[in-house]
């Protein structure tokens, strides 16, 4: 792999891995805010809309978050009964065709398309419609946008790889 596409791997899969440490800490506080408002709403009957938000906000980061980390060591799903059984090779074409074709443009198109989204809640700074709720919505919108962006980076670190080493197996 040329020095270049080496450090931007690197670099990406650093970036990747940081928030993957940070972002893994979400389900205990998931846990851990359902308990607050359980134990606040049924034993002393006080409701607490913000906490019940942090709760989808902290969701919504894990997976937003978590799936570039999850493409850069190789976990997430795919049908496996054909993967499996195919040659280091074929299957590095195969990632490569659907980093390509398929993670790449998926990424592009999630920011592309939650760009406005997001630019329109953060310019009238939108709210919760619930009083008492977390007076942010337009950080959470914002989190797609950059999610797209993670994963897009993370797809080309992902097709720089495999096309090294199609370049190593093949020369």
């Amino acid at each position: 792999m040329k020095t270049l596409s080496l450090k931007y791997c690197l670099f990406v899969d650093s970036v990747t891995t940081k928030i993957a440490s940070i972002i893994r800490w979400a389900p205990i506080l998931m846990v851990l805010t359902v308990v607050i408002v359980v134990i606040l709403r049924y034993l002393f009957s006080i409701g607490a809309i913000a906490i019940q938000e942090l709760t989808m906000y902290l969701h919504g980061f894990l997976f937003l978050f978590s799936i570039p980390y999850g493409i850069s060591k190789n976990t997430h799903v795919r049908v496996d009964l054909v993967y499996s059984r195919l040659s280091p090779s074929r299957k590095n074409l195969i990632d490569t065709i659907g980093h390509s074709v398929f993670l790449i443009p998926v990424g592009l198109f999630i920011f592309f398309s939650s760009l406005p989204y997001a630019e329109a809640s953060w310019a009238m700074k939108e709210r919760s419609s619930e009083v008492g709720g977390i007076p942010a919505i337009f950080a959470l919108k914002a989190c797609v946008t950059i999610a797209g962006v993670l994963l897009t980076l993370q797809g080309i670190s992902e097709l720089l790889k495999n096309l090294s080493n199609q370049t190593n197996s093949t020369g």
